[in-house]
């Protein structure tokens, strides 16, 4: 298959999604795909055999759920315009409303719905400023009890999302009994409470028998129905993004140009100044990859190789689908990869590939 192309393997992702029905079973919660980290919809019918539904964070993400993931549709956003909130409504179970404002704008439109606020704890583990929820001044979502009691009766749950990559099952406990310290009085009013993503239980070592217990506690104690969006906890290592090496050169050291883009296909990685994650990455052979848009940083990352890289070589770059699929585009005119998918029984098909009318069509 013709290089770029996202190759999303079941194989790989089918371990995550036992663990989170695993943690279903036993925890009572459920777990919604959060839309805004992966929402290739060709693994959905796979994925949804072991969550619950979707989560979203605009319009579009609200009808690609309802569309192509059996179970609940979800619908928050930052904030609804008004000639969407018509569609947000037809398209889904719940809608979630960031703040008391727009509650109160949409109360008429929404008096049939089933209704939820976005609530910001003021705590969070997010280890980036530009995604802590919790950040100075932060508009994501009401922080104040005070102005929550007053609106309580036009709604019947709450949303939390304050967990940003943590592995930490102790310090996601302290931050709920945090949230049940501050807000309590107020949860034990509703009927169910989503505690958001970012909670990393589908990693190595992670108890998940202590968080079902206590997700469980959580939900008898309050009378609530528990969510978790789950994304990245999701899809983690299930894709890798397949490049081949198009030139080499060296300038102090051994550089390798591929047929792909950070700018472009892995935007995270120049956002939040990581490296992209190689295997095999063993070796003599010290190489910078490289893109190949014209932006000086569009790099990769170093790594360690076998054997010289020479053009025509094809690497694997790890863990390409939370947050990296969603977020690909057309700069450079750079071709967009491919989609393809490995089958549990090892074959590989193409679901989707992009071409000059699909980079036509984005601008006019």
């Amino acid at each position: 298959m013709q290089t770029p192309y996202y190759l999303i393997d079941k194989s790989r992702l089918l371990p995550n999604l036992e663990k989170i029905a695993w943690l279903r079973d036993h925890s009572g919660a459920k777990a919604l795909l959060a839309l805004k980290c992966f929402a290739s919809w060709g693994v959905f019918d796979f994925m949804s055999d072991y969550m619950d539904g979707t989560t979203s964070s605009s319009l579009y993400e609200v009808k690609l759920g309802r569309e192509k993931f059996p179970g609940e549709t979800h619908a928050y956003s930052v904030a609804w315009a008004d000639h969407e909130i018509a569609d947000v409504l037809a398209n889904s179970d719940k809608v979630i409303f960031n703040s008391v404002g727009q509650l109160t704008r949409f109360a008429q439109a929404s008096r049939d719905h089933t209704r939820g606020l976005r609530v910001n704890p003021g705590v969070s583990t997010s280890g980036f400023d530009l995604a802590d929820p919790a950040r100075p001044f932060s508009r994501l979502g009401e922080h104040d009890p005070a102005v929550i009691a007053p609106v309580l009766d036009q709604i019947t749950g709450f949303m939390f999302h304050n967990n940003c990559e943590n592995a930490d099952f102790d310090r996601f406990d302290e931050m709920l009994t945090l949230i049940e310290q501050r807000f309590g009085h107020l949860i034990r009013q509703l009927t169910w409470v989503s505690l958001g993503g970012g909670i990393h239980f589908t990693g190595a070592g992670y108890p998940l028998d202590r968080l079902a217990d206590r997700l469980k506690r959580f939900a008898d104690q309050n009378g609530v129905q528990v969510y978790l969006e789950p994304g990245e906890a999701a899809i983690t290592n299930s894709t890798t993004l397949e490049v081949t090496v198009l030139d080499t050169l060296f300038n102090g050291k051994n550089l390798a140009i591929v047929d792909s883009s950070i700018e472009a296909h892995m935007l995270d990685l120049l956002i939040y100044r990581e490296s992209a994650k190689m295997l095999p990455d063993a070796g003599p052979e010290d190489w910078m990859i490289c893109g190949k848009s014209c932006l000086a940083g569009d790099i990769f990352g170093e790594f360690k190789f076998p054997a010289p890289l020479r053009p025509g070589d094809r690497l694997s770059i790890q863990d390409a689908a939370g947050y990296t699929m969603v977020k690909k585009n057309w700069f450079n005119g750079v071709k967009m990869p491919a989609i393809a998918i490995r089958e549990l029984d090892g074959t590989i098909r193409l679901q989707r590939d992009f071409g000059y009318d699909d980079f036509s069509a984005a601008l006019s």
